[in-house]
């Protein structure tokens, strides 16, 4: 089984593309992270944090009785597969952090949180998608029938019938994304050392929020690694052509790749009150 995680702003439906190709090989979960998608709008925005998430995500598996998957994460859903990754009898089999790495620099946390500073409402689709193409342009090359199914999807009506449109996700969630001042950065060392399964880095060649130095300490960490970084890309990468599919793909089903060092304790978790 593969699980995709999106990003901060984004919802499961960001894997279309990647997911129907995965899916003639294996059963695709993509998650909608509380506040976005068709998740729910938790009742206080101090549930909008890592752990939460994370236990959420593990709760989902839990119920769906899955003891092992592969983790594909995308910038906020590649450090929650980290996260987990580095947990005792943690699930993840095998871990794609696409564009994201073990610390994350301030100007990359202030660039992603301008990013959210969205219009409240759009007139049209074409609308939500010229937003789209602006707030997403290092996505990289992405075809014009899968900008229009963006848009379509990352979008929903103010109310039910209303032809003005808003983003698909809880506003309060770019509050919460503001970067604390006098930081460096957000630290994620700890669990990058704890993390026992094969990772594969997907790093976007122009990408602030992975930068190469920081890609380079990562595999002098875990040599085992492997890192790509893929041209004409910043952050994050869009997993949404032929030669990003293939990376993943190749990298999931690659009978060359051993477990390695990872905890063969294989507990069912606990249940935590609310799943993802």
């Amino acid at each position: 089984m593969v699980v995709c995680a999106h990003g901060y702003s984004g919802n499961a439906r960001d894997f279309d593309y990647l997911a129907r190709r995965l899916a003639a090989e294996a059963r695709v979960i993509c998650i909608d992270f509380p506040g976005r998608g068709d998740s729910e709008w938790p009742a206080s925005s101090l549930e909008y944090n890592f752990p939460q998430f994370v236990a959420d995500a593990r709760t989902l598996l839990a119920r769906l009785r899955v003891r092992e998957a592969d983790w594909v994460g995308t910038s906020m859903g590649g450090l929650l597969g980290m996260m987990l990754a580095a947990q005792a009898s943690s699930p993840v089999r095998r871990l794609v952090m696409n564009d994201v790495g073990a610390f994350l620099p301030m100007d990359a946390l202030q660039a992603i949180s301008r990013n959210l500073e969205a219009p409240e409402t759009f007139a049209s689709i074409e609308e939500v998608e010229a937003y789209l193409r602006k707030s997403r342009s290092e996505w990289g090359p992405i075809a014009d029938e899968e900008w229009r199914a963006s848009a379509i999807a990352q979008s929903r009506p103010v109310k039910p019938g209303s032809a003005t449109l808003r983003l698909h996700f809880d506003p309060r969630i770019a509050a919460v994304a503001r970067p604390m001042p006098l930081t460096p950065g957000l630290f994620f060392w700890d669990s990058w050392y704890r993390v026992r399964c094969p990772v594969l880095l997907l790093r976007g060649e122009l990408s602030r929020v992975l930068p190469e130095n920081v890609a380079r300490t990562m595999l002098d960490i875990r040599p085992q690694a492997r890192l790509e970084t893929l041209p004409g890309c910043g952050h994050v990468p869009s997993l949404m052509t032929d030669e990003h599919v293939a990376l993943v793909r190749n990298f999931l089903h690659d009978p060359g790749i051993q477990a390695g060092e990872r905890d063969n304790d294989q507990d069912q978790p606990s249940l935590p009150a609310r799943a993802a």
